[in-house]
């Protein structure tokens, strides 16, 4: 059975075009990915609720990214949480949730 530790599965849309990098043998698919929440608060008004992520794609699935998505796209992701650090030239710590792609299926075209 396959492991549900750290187990991500998302779906929605492209906040920008994927950015990739190429390193010499690995290329890096990077993108923000909205999904949205719709509810009805305690007034009965209907309230959406959009949460951004940070998607990282490795390997032959970022070339499947940089060739075939699109900003507004609707994907679904299945993937895992890495938590990273890092230290800017200023020496200021930041600190980023991203989420790593393992698989990826892309629905219809851009959102009108």
């Amino acid at each position: 059975m396959k492991s549900l530790r750290n187990s991500v599965q998302l779906i929605g849309r492209l906040g920008k075009d994927p950015e990739v990098k190429t390193f010499s043998k690995n290329k890096k698919a990077t993108f923000s990915l909205a999904t949205t929440e719709s509810y009805k608060n305690q007034k009965g008004e209907s309230v959406q609720d959009t949460q951004w992520h940070n998607i990282v794609i490795w390997g032959a699935l970022a070339d499947v990214a940089e060739k075939f998505l699109k900003k507004g796209q609707e994907v679904a992701i299945e993937g895992k949480l890495v938590h990273r650090n890092y230290e800017t030239d200023k020496g200021e710590k930041k600190f980023i949730t991203e989420i790593a792609v393992n698989d990826l299926v892309m629905f219809g075209g851009k959102q009108q």
